[in-house]
């Protein structure tokens, strides 16, 4: 239970079911200048707006403190990536190793036989293949993006109240429950940062990522200076502050050269990727050519594209069309309709 509305109307509704439910918020560093006071979940205000709403349910309710889980894990693996010039996607880190991994353990020691959440995504059973399967959520918070990286065993223990409801239907029902949280808004990506506060954090904890280097034309001219590599991604167009004819984006990061390379909009489309650090959902692997949809960002719509086995560890996606900006670091993950088959990272 996040403290949010999405969290606590799932709660809600399996105790209508019959479920026995126990709420459990877990306490994640909050960095900035503010505190923990204003961010909406995992905080202190998201545990005290947690802790009412189990009161309001009826519920017990524990607040878990897992701050030094976030570091070792979801944190160490955001600086590295950037440091290997990559976008991380901290995200569906936090959900395979800390919301359904470490909270799997702590669950257990409660004798809980499932963790719940407030995911919008829907799961069910292959009867012919006996394989969990995840597919998409209705409407537009289709939240199955994240939770490709899950497996089998995790997926067993998983339940998702929110999977066929819509945002205005569930905030009509934590209304009429008169839940204290009906109003309140929906937590952001990289919600243990302020808006734009990952430069800060990162500027504090890895200043080599703030060492300024060249901007580079993919013809080889140097353009001008940049401010850090951690300041810019693959895709990018805004900020780069240096006179071209045309618009400019960023093509790549080379960190170990402290340089980004920037180039016209033709110079960041790309026909194929090479997808690794796999997880496959629906399928048990591919063994050979696979069409799938891919999608290379959470609100990228997905595009058409065959799937093929590079190596054991390596998926090639090559797209029917051309993709803009996929970011190294980024999820990509592979669909057939609203069915996750799998996916991995952008190599």
């Amino acid at each position: 239970m996040s403290g949010g509305v999405d969290s606590s109307v799932a709660a809600a509704l399996l105790l209508e079911q019959g479920h026995d439910v126990v709420g459990i918020t877990l306490r994640m560093p909050r960095y900035g200048a503010d505190g923990e006071g204003e961010r909406t979940c995992c905080g202190r205000r998201g545990i005290e707006d947690a802790r009412a709403v189990a009161d309001r349910l009826g519920i017990p309710f524990y607040a878990l403190d897992y701050r030094g889980k976030f570091e070792q894990t979801v944190l160490t693996d955001f600086r590295r990536e950037y440091l290997r010039g990559r976008t991380p996607n901290p995200c569906v880190r936090c959900n395979d190793w800390l919301k359904f991994g470490f909270l799997m353990e702590s669950a257990q020691s409660v004798e809980a036989d499932h963790i719940a959440t407030g995911h919008y995504v829907r799961l069910g059973r292959n009867s012919e293949t006996g394989r969990r399967e995840l597919r998409t959520g209705c409407g537009d918070d289709d939240q199955s993006y994240f939770l490709f990286s899950l497996s089998q065993r995790q997926l067993a223990h998983a339940f998702f109240p929110l999977g066929t409801w819509e945002k205005e239907r569930v905030r009509a029902k934590a209304a009429e429950l008169e839940l204290p949280v009906h109003d309140k808004p929906g937590s952001q990506d990289l919600c243990f940062l302020p808006e734009g506060g990952y430069r800060e954090m990162l500027r504090a904890r890895c200043p080599e990522l703030f060492v300024p280097g060249p901007i580079v034309h993919v013809s080889g001219e140097v353009l001008g200076e940049h401010r850090g590599i951690a300041c810019y991604t693959v895709g990018q167009r805004r900020g780069l502050q240096v006179p071209w004819s045309e618009p400019l984006y960023v093509v790549r990061i080379e960190a170990e050269e402290n340089r980004v390379m920037v180039g016209e909009r033709q110079h960041v489309l790309r026909q194929e990727i090479t997808v690794s650090q796999l997880n496959w959902v629906a399928l048990d692997g591919l063994t050979g050519p696979q069409r799938a949809d891919v999608r290379i960002r959470y609100r990228h719509p997905g595009a058409p594209a065959i799937l093929e086995p590079a190596d054991e560890a390596q998926v090639r996606v090559e797209f029917d069309e051309a993709q803009e900006a996929p970011a190294p670091g980024q999820a990509a993950v592979f669909y057939d309709g609203d069915l996750v088959l799998g996916g991995g990272f952008i190599d």
